[in-house]
């Protein structure tokens, strides 16, 4: 029986693993046959997600992406443990809400920090000679809130659409080198922060959401699932795109 998506003898560096879609993502990547590096904040978190995952090879690390100016050495000394990586799938991210009269210049670099910078600075990094093996392929978590308006999200859209902008021109860069960059858009995923955003808006904008998203909100394995396949060879000829899981909600 042939697995399309088999990922057996690759290595992919994940951060955010601790939690929601990283973590599923962990998870499925370790059944795949991928060797799965995570990276967080919370080890114990971390260590929740390995026990779920497939297989005894993986490796985690507590590290704080807010460090970017560490993020050179940390990975330096990551790739000296490892070798070289097959793929590098970002899915740390904050979504904090606020109006405009409460996005200030500190609320937004903050997001931009995690979501947008950590991302080019990781992707410059595994991008480096030696550091990745020839057909490998990088993903980043964007959002349909990158090109969907909606109250409260103006830091957090603004900088998912700064990371399908960039994926644009990486992808067109890094093209001989034989990387691929994509990134993933959901809508509304069954995570924390959904449940943390439901909160803040209350059970009308709930429902209203749900009217959009008609096919439901969306399980976090079917975005990891997605990620999986943006990794595997089976989408060698995908580069350069935003993957659109939105049950819906962007065809009306």
């Amino acid at each position: 029986m042939i697995n399309p998506m088999d990922l057996s003898g690759k290595k992919v560096l994940v951060t955010g693993g601790s939690s929601g879609i990283g973590r599923a993502t962990c998870i499925q990547l370790s059944r795949l046959g991928a060797q799965v590096i995570m990276i967080a904040r919370n080890e114990q978190k971390l260590n929740q997600t390995l026990d779920q995952m497939e297989g005894d090879n993986h490796l985690l690390f507590k590290f704080d992406l807010y460090d970017i100016n560490g993020i050179e050495s940390f990975m330096k000394n990551l790739i000296s443990e490892t070798g070289a990586l097959d793929g590098l799938v970002h899915c740390a991210g904050i979504a904090p809400m606020r109006p405009l009269n409460m996005t200030t210049n500190k609320f937004l670099n903050d997001i931009f920090v995690i979501n947008v910078y950590a991302f080019i600075e990781l992707s410059r990094l595994f991008a480096k000679k030696g550091n990745f093996n020839p057909n490998s392929s990088i993903v980043v978590m964007s959002s349909t809130a990158s090109f969907q308006g909606g109250k409260t999200k103006i830091a957090y859209s603004a900088s998912k659409g700064a990371l399908n902008s960039a994926v644009k021109s990486m992808a067109v860069e890094l093209a001989d080198k034989k990387i691929r960059v994509n990134t993933v858009c959901p809508s509304f995923v069954e995570t924390a922060l959904l449940e943390e955003y439901t909160t803040l808006v209350g059970e009308e904008a709930r429902i209203k959401q749900l009217e959009k998203q008609y096919a439901g909100y969306i399980p976090s394995e079917s975005v990891a699932n997605a990620i999986a396949y943006l990794l595997s060879k089976t989408s060698e000829h995908i580069t350069g795109t935003d993957f659109i899981i939105d049950a819906g909600a962007t065809s009306h």
